[in-house]
C-alpha cells in the first residue's frame, strides 16, 4: 500500500513540477496556483497516510485490552463527600465570613 501511495505522490510532484515550469515559461499565475495547490495536496496525501496509520495502531492496541470486570469499580476513584461536613442548618443563614463578628 506504501508503494502504491508513493508512486501517487511522487507522480503529483512531478506534475506539480511541470506545472510550474510552464508558469514561469508562460508567466501565468494560475499555473502557479495550480502546481502550489497539486504539491499540497500531495504533501496532504501523505499526513494522512500516516496519521491514519498511527490512530489505527493505536486502535488496534485498544481492542487487545481486557474488558472491564463491573462497571462499578470504573467508578471506584470517585469520592462520596462527608454529608455532615457540608450540611447547614436550615433555619440559621450561611456563616459570613467576609465581614468580623462583634
Amino acid at each position: 500500500m506504501l508503494i502504491l501511495l508513493l508512486a501517487i505522490v511522487i507522480a503529483l510532484v512531478a506534475w506539480s513540477l511541470h506545472l510550474m515550469q510552464q508558469a514561469i515559461d508562460h508567466r501565468e499565475f494560475s499555473l502557479m496556483l495550480a502546481g502550489t495547490l497539486v504539491a499540497f495536496s500531495a504533501a496532504a496525501l501523505m499526513a494522512t497516510y500516516f496519521l491514519m496509520g498511527n490512530y489505527l495502531g493505536y486502535v488496534s492496541q485498544m481492542t487487545n485490552l481486557p474488558p472491564m470486570q463491573s462497571s462499578v469499580d470504573s467508578f471506584a476513584w470517585v469520592i462520596q463527600p462527608d454529608d455532615a461536613a457540608f450540611s447547614l442548618d436550615e433555619g440559621s443563614p450561611a456563616p459570613d465570613t467576609a465581614s468580623p463578628q462583634s
